[in-house]
C-alpha cells in the first residue's frame, strides 16, 4: 500500500465511478482499476462494489475512506510545514463557493493571488451554502465564500463584501421601467424560487419575514436549484424573482432584464470568508484569507 493507491481509491469513491476517476487523475481506467485491485490483495477483502453505474465502497471501503482522507491531509499538512518552514507557500487549497461567489467573487479572487504564489494549485468546488459549510466541517475543502450567516459553533465566518440584492424582471413587464414597488404588488405574481440551502433564499426569507410576510404568502410557481435557470426562468416569462446584482449585471446593461427595489424589503447581505474554527489553517489558506480582504478593499 503506498500514498498514491490511497489517492486513486479516495477519488473512486468520491466520484463513484473508475472512470471518472481516471479522467480526474488522468490515468487510463485499466490502471486505475489495476490499483484498487492491489489495495484489496493488501487488505485480502474487497473494497469497492460495482452497482449499475456506480461504483460505491464496501463497509470495509468505507473504514479504509475515513482514514484514507486523514492520511492525504496529514500528508499535506507535513508538505506545508516544510514549506512554511523554508519561507515558501506551496501546495493546493482547496476552496468552495455558493452560487454567486463560485461564478464572479472566487474567479476574482485567485486571479491575481496565483500571481503571486505561482507554486499554489487551487481547487474550487460549488454548491449551495449548507453544502459549502458542509465540506468545511467535514474537512472536505478548508475555506468557502458564501452568501448566508450560519451559526455554528465550530464555523469562523469574516464578513467580505456586501451584496445588493434587487427584484428582477423580464424586459417587457409592466414593472419594467420602474425603479421600486411596494412588497404589496410582488404578492400577486408568480414568483420564482431558490431551493432551500441558498444563500440567496435565506436573505429573502430573512426579510420578508421582517416585514411580516410569510412564504406561503408567496405565488411560488416553481424552484429552481441554481441562479443560472433562475435567470433563464425570467428571461423566458416564467416568472419574477429575487437576485443578486452580480449575478445579473450584464443582462441588466444589455437591456434584457430590469431590476427595481421593493419597498419595505431590507435586501442587503454579505457575503463571509467562512472556515473551521477548530483546524488550523494551512499557510496557503491564511495567505489567502489575507489577500481577500486586502484585495476586496
Amino acid at each position: 500500500m503506498d500514498l498514491w493507491q490511497i489517492k486513486i481509491f479516495t477519488k473512486v469513491v468520491e466520484t463513484k465511478s473508475f472512470s471518472k476517476a481516471s479522467e480526474e487523475i488522468h490515468l487510463s481506467q485499466p490502471t486505475v482499476s489495476s490499483h484498487i485491485k492491489e489495495l484489496e490483495a493488501y487488505f485480502n477483502c474487497r473494497l469497492i462494489d460495482r452497482l449499475g453505474k456506480e461504483s460505491v465502497p464496501t463497509r470495509a471501503g468505507q473504514i479504509l475512506y475515513e482514514y484514507a482522507t486523514k492520511l492525504l491531509d496529514l500528508e499535506n499538512q507535513t508538505k506545508e510545514a516544510i514549506y512554511d518552514f523554508l519561507g515558501k507557500i506551496k501546495g493546493t487549497l482547496h476552496i468552495g463557493g455558493s452560487t454567486i461567489p463560485s461564478s464572479y467573487i472566487i474567479p476574482k479572487l485567485i486571479g491575481p493571488f496565483k500571481q503571486r504564489f505561482d507554486e499554489i494549485s487551487i481547487a474550487v468546488s460549488a454548491g449551495d451554502t449548507s453544502q459549502v459549510t458542509g465540506d468545511i466541517l467535514s474537512g472536505k475543502i478548508e475555506i468557502g465564500i458564501v452568501g448566508a450567516a450560519v451559526d455554528h459553533p465550530q464555523l469562523t465566518q469574516e464578513k467580505l463584501l456586501k451584496d445588493e440584492m434587487r427584484l428582477i424582471v423580464p424586459k417587457d413587464h409592466d414593472w419594467a421601467g420602474r425603479n421600486e414597488i411596494d412588497i404589496k404588488m410582488l404578492l400577486g405574481q408568480s414568483f420564482i424560487a431558490r431551493e432551500e440551502g441558498s444563500g440567496t433564499w435565506s436573505t429573502i426569507s430573512r426579510a420578508l419575514e421582517e416585514a411580516g410576510v410569510g412564504m406561503e404568502d408567496l405565488n411560488i410557481s416553481v424552484t429552481f436549484g441554481n441562479t443560472a435557470s433562475v435567470i433563464q426562468g425570467i428571461l423566458n416569462q416564467v416568472g419574477v424573482s429575487i437576485l443578486s446584482s452580480m449575478a445579473v449585471e450584464d443582462h441588466v446593461a444589455f437591456g434584457h432584464l430590469s431590476s427595481l427595489t421593493v419597498r419595505g424589503l431590507d435586501l442587503t447581505r454579505h457575503f463571509y470568508l467562512t472556515y473551521h474554527s477548530r483546524r488550523e489553517q494551512s499557510p496557503v489558506c491564511r495567505e489567502f484569507i489575507n489577500h481577500a480582504h486586502q484585495f476586496i478593499k
